[in-house]
Formats: C-alpha cells, sequence, structure tokens
C-alpha cells in the first residue's frame, strides 16, 4: 500500500462529496432529523435517555453503509476504477482511501449527531459522552467498511441497496435492541455473537445505564476488529468494473 496514493484517493472521494449538497444533507442532516422526531414524539418521557445513544450509533451506521457502497459501486461502473487500476494504485490503496474519507466523514457525522441530540433534543447520558461519541464513530466507520465489503458483491446501483436488508436488518433484530440477547431463542443469541453490531449496541447500551470505558472496551475492540476483517475483504474482493 502506497500512503501517497492513498491520501489522494481520499482526498479525491472528499472533493466529489464536498460537491454534492444532497449527499452531505444525507450524510449530515438526516440522522439528526431522524433523532430529532424520536425526541419530539417521546417529549416528556425518559425515552431519549434510555434510547438515544442506541440512535446516535445506529443511524450513521444505516446511513454510511448506503452511501459507501452505491458510491463504490458508482465509481467501478462509470470505469473510474479501471483507470485507476492501469497507476500504480492498488486496491488496498482504493479501500483504505474510500475507508478514511467516509472515516473521515464519520468524524464529523457523528459529532453533529451526538451534539445535535445532547444540546438540542435534550438527551441525559448516564455514562460518559465521549465513549458514546467513539462508539458512534466506529459504528459509523463499520458501516462504511460494511458498504465497501458489499460493492464488491453488487452489481449495480439497485443490488447494493437491497443488500442492506440482507446485511443490516438481521443484525438489527438480533443485537439486542427490540428484545434482550438473554431472552432470545438460544439459536438466535448464537447468531448474534458472530455479528458486529450486536457489540456496537452493547457498548451503547451499557452506557446509557451508566458505564465507562472500562466496562465496554471489550465491545469496542470486537467493533474495530470486525471494521478491519471488513476492510481486508472489501481490499481482496475488489473488482476493477462491473461486467
Amino acid at each position: 500500500m502506497n500512503p501517497t496514493s492513498t491520501l489522494a484517493t481520499a482526498g479525491r472521494v472528499l472533493r466529489q462529496i464536498r460537491n454534492d449538497p444532497r449527499t452531505i444533507g444525507i450524510l449530515i442532516a438526516l440522522p439528526c432529523v431522524l433523532v430529532g422526531l424520536v425526541a419530539w414524539m417521546f417529549d416528556g418521557t425518559p425515552v431519549l435517555d434510555q434510547f438515544g445513544p442506541l440512535l446516535v450509533g445506529l443511524f450513521p451506521l444505516i446511513v454510511m453503509f448506503l452511501v459507501t457502497s452505491v458510491a463504490t459501486l458508482r465509481e467501478r461502473q462509470s470505469g473510474t476504477l479501471e483507470r485507476l487500476m492501469t497507476t500504480p494504485v492498488g486496491k488496498a490503496d482504493v479501500v483504505v482511501g474510500y475507508a478514511l474519507a467516509f472515516g473521515a466523514i464519520a468524524v464529523l457525522q457523528a459529532c453533529v449527531l451526538a451534539a445535535f441530540t445532547v444540546w438540542v433534543c435534550g438527551m441525559d447520558v448516564a455514562g460518559e459522552l465521549w465513549v458514546v461519541l467513539l462508539v458512534a464513530v466506529l459504528d459509523a466507520v463499520l458501516g462504511t467498511a460494511l458498504g465497501l465489503a458489499a460493492s464488491a458483491v453488487a452489481r449495480t446501483e439497485f443490488q447494493a441497496v437491497q443488500l442492506m436488508p440482507v446485511i443490516i436488518f438481521p443484525q438489527l433484530i438480533t443485537c439486542g435492541l427490540l428484545m434482550p440477547r438473554d431472552a432470545m431463542p438460544a439459536a438466535l443469541e448464537a447468531v448474534s455473537r458472530v455479528l458486529p453490531l450486536t457489540y456496537g449496541m452493547e457498548a451503547l447500551q451499557d452506557l446509557a445505564a451508566g458505564a465507562g470505558f472500562a466496562e465496554v472496551r471489550g465491545a469496542i475492540g470486537v467493533v474495530v476488529l470486525f471494521i478491519v476483517g471488513a476492510l481486508v475483504l472489501g481490499a481482496t474482493t475488489l473488482r476493477r468494473r462491473t461486467p
């Protein structure tokens, strides 16, 4: 991997996003709007304090997965990746460059969403706020990494969108958001242990209950491992163009 090529790829992606107001709106404004609606619906109840940290980590993951998978596939369909591969830029440079670019956006997205949820919507976090922010950033980066891996499988943008319910929805059902994991059937609880969102939601649930970094560092470490694994998978399966 060439650091110069990697940074050049990241810079090109960031310039493209900067010139696309609709994508910026989806990445930055949409999660805030969704959390704002939840806060409005349950105004005067403890729902936002209990579930707000989970939403701060969940919405960025879904949005980043969708945008990253579609954007990467569009690059391949347009022939941009094929032209890049004729230069010294390698697959790892492309994947890590995309991860850096969308990772930077993920940091901005998580910071804006956390600030909006706490200071505008009035969410009160029992645990350490900076750890909530850290987990939210990692969940957004996880969405980026999963989106990069998913884009290697899809052949069209429609297929990339179709992969979201295949990859994301089973994790939503089994991560403990709808039902405590220890109350699930044993088979589903076992499946949840090998899905990355489980550990992100576990950390955020503990933080909402008052835990600190020491109590959630194991779950955070697992999320990081899944991010690395998804990036490696994306780099090894990346194709120059869609046949």
